[in-house]
């Protein structure tokens, strides 16, 4: 069964998002979503300033098994990247909702995290 933290929203694409103080939005991929991947070997990660729609591909995370594309579950700009994934990427299966992968300055928050699922709505998405 996966843990799944009250306080965050997902995407369906098992993506996990959280607004910071800051009014930056926190971006990883769920325990789920790393139980079904495998031992992570390799996290592309975006690049800093590159600017997403809510939905658009942001990187991949590679396991022994598949790669499998991460999506931004907001818009807006990428303000900083995880860079210890490059050397740590298994971190990803250790901790999945400490080893976030980028971080964006939303354009619309509110209405973004707003269509994302709640823990809820998740665990039901995902069968548990």
């Amino acid at each position: 069964m996966s843990d799944i933290p009250a306080e965050l929203r997902f995407a369906e694409s098992h993506e996990w998002a959280r607004l910071e103080a800051d009014g930056t939005v926190t971006v990883g991929i769920s325990d789920h979503a790393q139980e079904a991947l495998g031992d992570v070997v390799f996290v592309e990660l975006p690049e800093i300033g590159k600017v997403f729609v809510a939905g658009d591909t942001a990187g991949v995370v590679e396991s022994v098994k598949a790669a499998s594309d991460i999506y931004s579950p907001v818009a807006g700009e990428v303000v900083e990247v995880n860079e210890a994934l490059g050397s740590e990427p298994e971190a990803l299966n250790d901790t999945p909702y400490a080893s976030w992968i980028f971080k964006v300055k939303p354009s619309n928050a509110e209405a973004d995290l707003a269509n994302l699922l709640d823990a809820t709505g998740y665990k039901a998405a995902i069968g548990e």
